[in-house]
């Protein structure tokens, strides 16, 4: 067996093939630029940055029986992830994402998860099994959640014992599937890190600030959110109040995973006993040379 994990990452890990230009492009544009392939997927790109941090993370996914599969799980096993609690299909391929990221942002993305739903609630087993938890002791620890779930999975699994006890930490997986994070507003102990686009999908509205954003879902039922807001002041809300903060300016180079960056980095900070504003800068920093590193 391996070692115990400090957290568990639960959701999409695949491979991401990423084009890069340094130019502006739009729609139609044929530019010279970088493609890469590198591991991804929101639980993974959490617990890459988690052991970049100094934390053991522990996948909870599903992969193929395929090269791309068993090549990936190999990438997550060399840089210190539990990958024993993988499940694993004879039948479904592993799932990829392809993004262009050019001088202006973000330009176009597909994110294919569709085994990873059809997977369902397989993934969820070591929490049932004893492995990780059971009904009768479930899980207590940090438990890092992606939205490329099933909203109905989702839904569950904001009810389910299984995870009443557990430090829920929630990311989305686009602006696209935030709807999908409704349900898990009435978790009693959810963290829910949204930027102000997810945020405004959520709520059906349109905010101005993280600010307002952040309030706005706490009214909506939310235990305790971030919000933020590219490189403009972002904030976190509980019921208590709200704290903000602005992240350094940098110049940003790229964007891909920067979300989930910073929620890893808030998660690690406070696992290092860091609390308010001091987690939140901290964050902001490590996420700030994230998306200026070149």
């Amino acid at each position: 067996m391996e070692k115990t994990p400090d957290i568990l990452c639960i959701g999409s890990v695949l491979w991401d093939v990423i084009g890069r230009t340094p130019r502006s492009m739009a729609v139609g544009h044929d530019v010279p630029g970088r493609i890469s392939r590198l591991p991804g997927g929101v639980a993974m790109n959490i617990a890459m940055a988690l052991v970049r941090e100094g934390m053991r993370p522990a996948l909870l996914t599903v992969l193929g029986q395929d090269a791309e599969g068993r090549e990936l799980e190999q990438a997550a096993r060399r840089m210190g992830m539990v990958t024993e609690h993988v499940t694993w299909s004879d039948t479904l391929p592993t799932d990829q994402y392809m993004a262009i990221e050019a001088e202006n942002g973000l330009v176009a993305a597909i994110a294919d998860a569709h085994s990873l739903e059809q997977a369902g609630d397989a993934i969820l087993q070591p929490l049932a099994d004893g492995r990780l938890g059971s009904i009768d002791a479930p899980h207590a620890g940090i438990v890092a959640l992606d939205g490329n779930l099933t909203e109905e999975l989702l839904s569950r699994i904001a009810d389910s014992p299984l995870f009443s006890m557990a430090d829920l930490r929630i990311a989305p997986a686009s602006p696209g599937k935030a709807g999908r994070l409704l349900p898990l507003l009435r978790h009693p102990r959810a963290t829910l890190y949204v930027n102000r686009i997810e945020a405004g999908l959520i709520c059906d509205n349109r905010f101005s600030s993280a600010k307002a954003a952040a309030e706005a879902l706490v009214a909506f039922g939310a235990r305790r959110v971030l919000v933020t807001d590219g490189g403009a002041p972002m904030a976190e809300a509980t019921p208590e109040g709200v704290l903000t903060a602005t992240p350094p300016p940098v110049v940003v180079t790229r964007v891909t995973g920067a979300g989930d960056t910073f929620m890893a980095a808030h998660i690690s900070a406070e696992a290092r006993g860091l609390s308010g504003i001091f987690a939140i800068e901290a964050a902001l920093g490590i996420t700030a040379a994230y998306v200026s590193e070149t």
